[in-house]
Order: C-alpha cells, then structure tokens, then sequence
C-alpha cells in the first residue's frame, strides 16, 4: 500500500472513531441547539425545530444523559441551548449534571418550542430557528452529526456550504475488503494505539456499568443468566450490556463509529472480550480492532448513517471479521465471514434508537460469529441465495442497494407508525 494510501486508512479512523456521550441524534440537536443560542447571544424566547424523519426516529425513546433521564426533542433542544458547549462538539452536554433536570423542565413549560417535519432527501437533516426579543438566528447541519451547513442571523447569511458536497463527500474514499486487509496487516500500531486505547477503555467502561446497575431490559444481564460464561455469550453479553446502558441515560461516553455509539459498541466490545478470554497479544487486538472498524465503515458508506437497516449490523459483520483476523490472519476466512454474515441479518430493520437496541446488537454479533463458524466448517452460503452473489463486494453492494433504495418506503413507514404512537 503507497504512503498516500496508508495515511488516508489512518486518517478515515481518527475521524470515524470519536466520542460521544448518549445517543447521538439527540446530542446532534442539543449541538445544533448550543450553535444557535452561541450566534443569538440573548436569552431564547421561543424555537422552531424541523427534523428529518430519521432524527425523529432516533430520538423519541432514548433518553437524554444528564438531564435526569429526560426524552425527546425539546429536552435535547433545551439541554443544548441552556447548557451546551459547542466547542465539546458529541460532548456537548457532557458537562450538565442532573440537578438542573427542573431548569430543563422549566424552559419548556414557559417557551415555545415547535417541532416540525421537515421533507427532507436527506436522512440526516436539522433546521433550527431561534427567537430572542430583537434578534432571530437560523442553522442547519446536515449529512452528519456535527456537520454545519448554514448560519443565518436577522436574515443575513453568516455562513453557508454546499450540501451536496457533504453527501457525496463520503463517496469519494472508495474502499474494499481486500484493501483494509491489506492496510491491517501493514499497519504501524503507533499510527492507531492511542485511538484504539481510548475506544478499548471508554466502551468497555459503559459495558461494565451496564452489566453492574439496572438500565432498560437489561439484556446484557439477562444473556449472562440465561445462558452462562462462555465466550460468545460474553461478547454478545459486554456489548448488549453497554447499549443498556447508553439508551436508558448512562453518563459515560462511547467511542463511537460512522456516526453512531451502538454501531463502535459492536465493533469493539466483544473483540476486546474475545481477545482477553484467549490472551491474544494486545497488537494482535489493535490490528483485529482497526478491521472490524474498517469494514463497519465501508458498509455504512454504501448503506448511509441513517436508514431503515439496522446500523448494528455491519458492525456485528465488522465484529465477526475481527475475530476471523485474530484467528486465521486470512483474507479469504474474512471475506466468506462477511459474506455468511450479511445472509444471516440482512433484513433487520431500525425502528429507532431504544432499550430494544441492546438486543438487536446481541444478534447482529451472533450473526458475525455463526458467519466466521460456518465456514470453519466448510460451510458458505453461496451466489444466488438470496442477496448473495459471487465475490464479497458484490455482496456487499446488494446490502446496500437494498438499504439504501429498496428500503426508503419502509423508513417512511417505520417513521409514519412511530409518530402515530
């Protein structure tokens, strides 16, 4: 791999893999929100949210960390606005403590803050409009979680760039399976230790907090005592546990990936479970960790950051190649890994960001290790079963058609049942 090439590998993780506290579509609105009042600069008299459908997905069950287990729009909005530091971007609001819950409660009750849908060919899109008694200020982030887009004040355009330059953007960096394989096993650890340090200490944090107290279902629990300590049971367990945690208002932050926290809980927690249950070399994990990453990021750039496919599935594919590297060092085990895996959970769906999540991940992890075991055992599903074709890019490009066009009617149908509820 050419020295150009190489540093892009590095520099896709260093900007994929980031912290964020709680989930981050509400922490995407409680940023937008802090942006806004920063450009104000007076106190809020009323506010005018609109919202993709996929955000309103996102944020209607999960709670707000630190606002003394909150929901919803208004309270992300009104977090970010009283208390937000924009500059902490996904930390926005790492700083509020629980005990301003009321102040939280307060601003809602005495401001008006409308929530609107907002038509919208992207998935990932907020517009925000803020009210004082002389000024109004409207910004706009889309794409991505933190991604500005416009900044108007008193109708003059402060700042503007074109969107379709951030959609496509993520198109540019063409990737492969092959490609990643090839940089893992090049790869100067210097170049990703820290990075993955903080991804090992942060998420396996969340998951230990999740398995010790009481947080929604309680699946990573329930997995433990309903069927033991074996390995593969403690990776689906340590990583259900963290997303118990993270959707029910757990304070501590995760490492997140393409954009999401359960997606860099299942690429991370069960390899780190994995690798210290065999004590696997920690360079052998820093390698096994930067495939899994890598191959949950090249799916979710043809599948997008947000649809109707459950993002917890190509993590649970990433997961699955990782322990297939630390095992075999084998770029075809990987591959028919991936491949196995992809016919296993191409059909689960996201209905938003909620305790249910913590489940979903446990089985998109099964998926990643029944895909490595079956063809351990010389067993493959093979082209033409169903989504599976020859190669595992041409696979690949099928989840994502499917996820990316096949299956907007079914996010728009998710999204018009969950408003109705």
């Amino acid at each position: 791999m050419d020295k150009k090439r190489y540093e892009q590998y590095v520099e896709l993780l260093h900007s994929e893999l980031v912290p964020a506290m709680g989930c981050t579509e509400p922490i995407a609105i409680a940023y937008l929100a802090s942006e806004a009042f920063d450009l104000l600069k007076e106190d809020v008299v009323s506010a005018v949210i609109e919202v993709s459908g996929n955000i309103l997905k996102n944020v209607k069950s999960v709670i707000v960390p630190n606002t003394g287990k909150l929901k919803g729009i208004e309270a992300s909005l009104t977090a970010g606005i009283l208390f937000g530091k924009p500059e902490r971007k996904l930390e926005v609001i790492a700083d509020l403590i629980p005990d301003n819950r009321q102040k939280i409660v307060d601003f809602i009750a005495s401001h008006s803050i409308e929530v609107k849908y907002l038509e919208s060919p992207h998935p990932f899109d907020l517009i925000l409009t803020l009210n004082s008694l002389n000024h109004q200020v409207k910004v706009r982030i889309c794409g991505y979680h933190t991604n500005v887009v416009y900044k108007e004040k008193d109708g003059k355009v402060i700042y503007q760039k074109p969107i379709e330059k951030v959609i496509i953007a993520p198109d540019s960096f063409k990737m492969s399976v092959e490609e990643i394989f090839e940089f893992v096993e090049n790869v100067n650890i210097d170049d990703i230790k820290d990075l993955l340090d903080k991804q090992i200490e942060c998420n396996m944090k969340i998951a230990q907090e999740g398995l010790k107290n009481d947080y929604g279902a309680n699946v990573g629990k329930v997995l433990i005592s309903s069927f033991g300590d074996g390995v593969y049971n403690q990776m689906k367990a340590y990583a259900a546990a963290a997303s118990d945690a993270r959707m029910n208002g757990c304070e501590l932050p995760v490492y997140i990936v393409s954009g999401s926290g359960n997606q860099g809980i299942t690429a991370s927690i069960p390899l780190v479970v994995y690798a210290n249950y065999y004590n696997y070399p920690k360079d052998e994990l820093y390698k096994a960790l930067a495939l899994s990453n890598l191959v949950t990021i090249h799916l979710k750039k043809g599948i997008g950051r947000l649809s109707a496919f459950c993002g917890a599935t190509s993590a649970g594919v990433g997961q699955g190649a990782g322990v297939a590297y630390l095992n075999t060092h084998d770029y075809v085990t990987i591959a028919h890994t991936i491949v196995n895996a992809l016919g296993i959970v191409s059909g689960m769906v996201c209905d938003g960001a909620k305790a249910s999540c913590a489940a979903k991940i446990q089985a998109a992890i099964d998926a990643g290790i029944l895909g490595y075991e079956m063809y351990l055992k010389g067993q493959e599903f093979v082209d033409g079963d169903g989504l599976i074709v020859k190669g595992v890019e041409n696979t690949i490009n099928n989840i994502s058609r499917l996820a990316n066009k096949g299956m907007v009617e079914t996010d728009k149908e998710i999204i018009e049942m969950m408003i109705k509820c």
